[in-house]
């Protein structure tokens, strides 16, 4: 379970240097984050630990990310965004 504090450093981890990456990760937490389980929510935290080139090659389908649960996390969100 995320406490409130661990959930303000998680948003403000989704603050990225890529402008692309803010408009999916901020709104992904604030709107979906929370129906996740816990084990989807541990991923999603440590998928926000990967480098922003990584993230938006994987994003935007450029890439397959190696780490399945990784890439289940970024077909989760990019899905959300495409509905």
């Amino acid at each position: 379970m995320f406490t409130d504090q661990r959930l303000r450093r998680l948003k403000w981890a989704c603050r990225r240097g890529m402008l692309e990456l803010d408009v999916l990760f901020l709104p992904f937490v604030e709107e979906a984050f929370s129906q996740l389980d816990d084990h989807q929510q541990e991923v999603f935290e440590r998928l926000l630990t990967c480098d922003d080139p990584d993230l938006f090659a994987w994003v935007m389908g450029h890439q397959q990310c190696d780490d399945p649960e990784l890439a289940a996390m970024v077909s989760t969100i990019v899905n959300r965004v495409k509905v």
